[in-house]
């Protein structure tokens, strides 16, 4: 394994491939292969790479990968009452 990372990284310096550039493909194919081996489910392909769910989910978001499902958050509707709504005090 260890010959086969320093080829790997002889070959992407003779690329001219930048470190940072290099270590987005990594990490873009490990997600890719994590989700792939664990059928798509976010929590075991986290727990494989090492990582929290939620940064899995922020990754995949970055590098496109995965299902499109974003989940955005609304705000509360508000009231059709003309009148804002009273706060209680404490006398009755």
């Amino acid at each position: 394994m260890k010959n086969q990372i320093e080829s790997l990284a002889t070959q992407l310096l003779n690329g001219n491939i930048f470190l940072q550039e290099a270590i987005e493909i990594l990490e873009k194919e490990m997600i890719a292969g994590a989700l792939a081996r664990s059928e798509g489910k976010q929590l075991v392909a986290a727990k494989q790479l090492g990582i929290h769910r939620n940064t899995l989910q922020r990754k995949m978001v970055d590098y496109g990968l995965g299902a499109s499902r974003s989940r955005t958050r609304r705000k509360p509707i508000a009231r059709a009452s003309a009148s804002p709504r009273r706060r209680k005090t404490g006398t009755a």
